[in-house]
């Protein structure tokens, strides 16, 4: 798939354009911070193995900094998945289908996807209230889990207002199949995956 990344609102929609522009920002400094992460993980990795090994000292809470650090790089990242079309899923039928009927089938995948992700942002939520009333801690060097488990809610209250933001962008194009698309991932034949692909090869060159 193909995200609709313009840098400026569009004039088709420009209120649509602007929500999505600025949440975008937001999913993108959500997904930065998860890199950060996973490349401090990496060094700390680094640090483990080079304590244990030349000086026979391993890293006091290696595991528990792993554990709650998890979370951030496999959810923070979430919402700008959605956006960018990165997430795997079956498009034999979309591809398929045209106009309305492939819009329809976009908007009843995201309402179910609304749906369940409401429904995981208040279970999150509860269970990091639950964490952070008893005090909840890693078994080893005794770090707190809830700032961890509030990681959780928020990215999927992030993902529901993206969801969101691309339910109202399948319902304008579901009024009118003709118009410019905003605010959601395109569809890409693999006609259109190898013009692109040699587009880019001919810059590069």
């Amino acid at each position: 798939m193909n995200p609709d990344q313009d840098d400026a609102p569009s004039t088709a929609a420009p209120a649509l354009s602007r929500v999505h522009l600025l949440l975008g920002r937001v999913e993108t400094w959500f997904n930065l911070v998860a890199a950060l992460f996973i490349f401090g993980l990496m060094l700390l990795g680094m640090a483990q193995v080079l304590g244990r090994t030349l000086f026979n000292v391993p890293m006091y809470g290696y595991i528990d900094f792993v554990e709650i650090s998890i979370a951030t790089f496999a959810f923070l990242g979430i919402a700008y998945c959605q956006r960018v079309g990165g997430h795997v899923r079956m498009e034999l039928f979309l591809k398929m289908a045209k106009g309305r009927p492939q819009f329809a089938m976009e908007i009843a995948g995201i309402l179910i996807g609304l749906f369940v992700i409401g429904v995981l942002t208040w279970y999150g939520f509860e269970h990091f209230l639950r964490a952070y009333r008893f005090g909840d801690s890693t078994i080893d060097a005794e770090l707190p889990v809830w700032p961890s488990k509030l990681v959780v809610p928020v990215s999927f209250a992030l993902l529901w207002l993206r969801l969101l933001v691309q339910l109202a962008g399948y319902t304008r194009l579901w009024r009118d199949p003709q118009a410019e698309p905003v605010a959601v991932p395109r569809v890409m034949t693999a006609e259109d995956i190898a013009a692109r692909e040699i587009e880019e090869s001919a810059q590069r060159g």
